[in-house]
């Protein structure tokens, strides 16, 4: 299905750093719950099926991409806010997608 690029403009792809990561206890699939900076547009909250690849303690600082401008959703006793966005491998494994400079946090992606 092709969508128009009117419905692409209203996905707000934005640029945000990786604060802190930890184990996501509650979640049915294994997680993390991750705290994200998106600078003037604040701190923001997801929850990212992520464990194959990654350990909390590597992520922290990382640039991410994530869709800013889906509803919350409670995952557990957690808000997800953001979708942080990745490839997912044939194993399930979700690489994530990260730009290769340093770019303004925040930013948005079109």
């Amino acid at each position: 299905m092709q969508i128009s690029y009117e419905d692409f403009e209203k996905v707000e792809i934005r640029v945000g750093k990786i604060t802190k990561a930890e184990v996501f206890t509650k979640a049915r699939k294994p997680a993390y719950k991750l705290w994200i900076d998106f600078g003037d547009l604040g701190m923001k909250k997801s929850s990212a099926q992520i464990t194959k690849l990654y350990q909390p303690d590597e992520i922290v600082n990382k640039l991410v991409l994530a869709v800013t401008n889906f509803p919350p959703r409670q995952i557990a006793d957690f808000m997800s806010e953001v979708l942080v966005l990745g490839v997912v491998l044939d194993d399930d494994a979700v690489v994530l997608i990260q730009p290769d400079r340093n770019v303004p946090l925040g930013k948005r992606i079109l």
